[in-house]
């Protein structure tokens, strides 16, 4: 009863800044890039909270000690990369081009139905995201509930109470909910996580021996052997749907352009990604640590619910550590979620509002706008309920799969958009065809091909766009100012 006490406390604190940055939002602008005040300290804070999500702490690290770092190639390598891709080749043009959401840019460079249609494409992608979040807060409070003799409170019960939760205080101070509560949550992650696994290396017999068991068992191996073409081409298709399919991501953009200058727009992003790809190995030390006090804790791998294999690390931590380790490794584990999942909802609803619902709505003035932002919001919420509460697949796949569609459906048109001049709207919207339909046609229609759809999406994509912008004979669309950001 004393842990849920200070769980739930935590838990009503973030719901009072939620309400307090309430106060800072008097209109879309507030509530979608924080004014564009935020300095480096809380930007930095931003970008490190959003990514070190509920996948990095429980799936990742269970994953790790069960098949080692080469099962997982995206998180945390994968997503560091794509921090520092952002931070060096997009932020500066990002935040000089004063846009609310990365569906601006589309707009700005290849019109109206490019905007709509990639808008559309990556808001589809936080469903995956969003729903490991809230599996996560699920899988959190079933514990919990568990602990104390609730045995009826299963993961999907404790999905929809974490739900309420974040909705509630996103809702009501959008980004500068998620900037303060950022700030708060990362410090409570690091010094919460840094001191379970002090706590736990002591437990198994020091650094060294978790590190040496590691190193035995072949966890630490980082590629897949040599000659194993297939297992090959799923690692280098994890590796590249993180670092290049979460690039033209809202949230991305978001913390890009909340920052009050363009060096802290790029400084920030850079050392959030560089952290994140250090400290994400951190829960992946609990949890092997873990291991090596009880090799039982192995056995929930066998589970047919694959949500339960996350269940590795805390369920570890309840059982082996003492009342105060409990209460620290819960907070940190708690901020964590929260961090990323306030983000996961309000990326998505900035985009349809701004770039989906505006272009046809002449008369949406920033009240009306501010008000179609939280309804959406909420109703984005919604669907990610519904797909956390009937998928079985664990978070790291959800994520995998999440950003599977921004990178066959989006990255081609940004990237190509931003440094190649010849790039027309017929180019982008053969693009983001192509690359849909060929990812859609080799997942579910050629599933035996060696090499992932998503790979064989992006080759097409770009194809399309090199080969239909070049046969395009009409007037290109290239802003000047959008080409002049990238100059400079």
């Amino acid at each position: 009863m004393g842990l849920i006490a200070a769980v739930l406390a935590y838990l009503l604190l973030t719901i009072a800044i939620g309400l307090l940055a309430a106060r800072r939002v008097g209109n879309a602008q507030d509530f979608m890039v924080a004014g564009r005040s935020l300095p480096l300290y809380m930007n930095f804070a931003c970008v490190f909270a959003t990514w070190f999500g509920a996948e990095t702490v429980l799936s990742v690290s269970a994953t790790f000690a069960g098949q080692g770092l080469r099962a997982i190639p995206g998180d945390p390598f994968g997503f560091s990369i794509c921090l520092v891709l952002v931070a060096l080749f997009f932020a500066r043009a990002f935040y000089r081009m004063d846009l609310l959401t990365i569906g601006d840019f589309y707009r700005k460079r290849y019109g109206r139905s490019i905007e709509v249609l990639t808008s559309v494409v990556i808001s589809a992608s936080y469903l995956g995201w969003a729903a490991a979040q809230l599996t996560a807060l699920g899988l959190v409070i079933s514990v919990l509930g568990k602990g104390i003799g609730y045995e009826t409170l299963t993961i999907n019960n404790g999905i929809v109470i974490g739900f309420t939760i974040v909705a509630f205080y996103t809702v009501m101070g959008g980004m500068w909910s998620v900037a303060l509560t950022d700030m708060i949550q990362t410090f409570v992650i690091i010094i919460g996580l840094l001191v379970v696994s002090v706590y736990m290396a002591h437990a198994a017999g020091g650094v060294s021996v978790v590190i040496e068991s590691a190193r035995e068992s072949g966890r630490l191996q980082i590629f897949p052997d040599w000659g194993q073409s297939g297992q090959w081409w799923i690692y280098i298709g994890g590796f590249l749907t993180a670092a290049l399919g979460s690039i033209p991501q809202q949230d991305v953009f978001q913390r890009v352009t909340s920052a009050k200058d363009e060096r802290t727009a790029m400084t920030g992003t850079l050392l959030g990604g560089m952290f994140y790809c250090m400290f994400a190995f951190v829960p992946m030390f609990i949890a092997y640590a873990a291991v090596v006090i009880d090799p039982d804790h192995l056995q929930q791998f066998n589970s047919d619910d694959l949500r339960e294999v996350q269940r590795t690390l805390p369920h570890a931590v309840m059982q082996s550590t003492p009342f105060w380790v409990q209460t620290v490794f819960l907070g940190a584990l708690v901020s964590a979620i929260l961090s990323t999942a306030s983000g996961t909802l309000l990326a998505p609803s900035s985009l349809i509002v701004e770039n989906v619902i505006r272009p046809f709505r002449s008369d949406l003035d920033d009240k009306n706008m501010l008000r179609w932002l939280r309804i959406v919001l909420l109703m984005f919420g919604a669907l990610a309920l519904h797909q956390a509460l009937t998928s079985n697949n664990t978070m790291y796949e959800m994520i995998q799969q999440a950003y599977s569609v921004p990178l066959v459906g989006a990255l081609v048109p940004l990237a190509v958009g931003l440094y190649w001049k010849r790039a027309t709207t017929r180019g982008a919207m053969a693009s983001i065809v192509s690359g849909v339909a060929t990812w859609l046609a080799f997942e579910y229609m050629l599933p035996e091909i060696l090499i992932p759809s998503q790979l064989m999406g992006l080759a097409a994509s770009f194809l399309a766009m090199v080969v239909v912008s070049l046969l395009d004979k009409s007037e290109n669309i290239r802003p000047d100012a959008v080409q002049r950001k990238i100059k400079d």
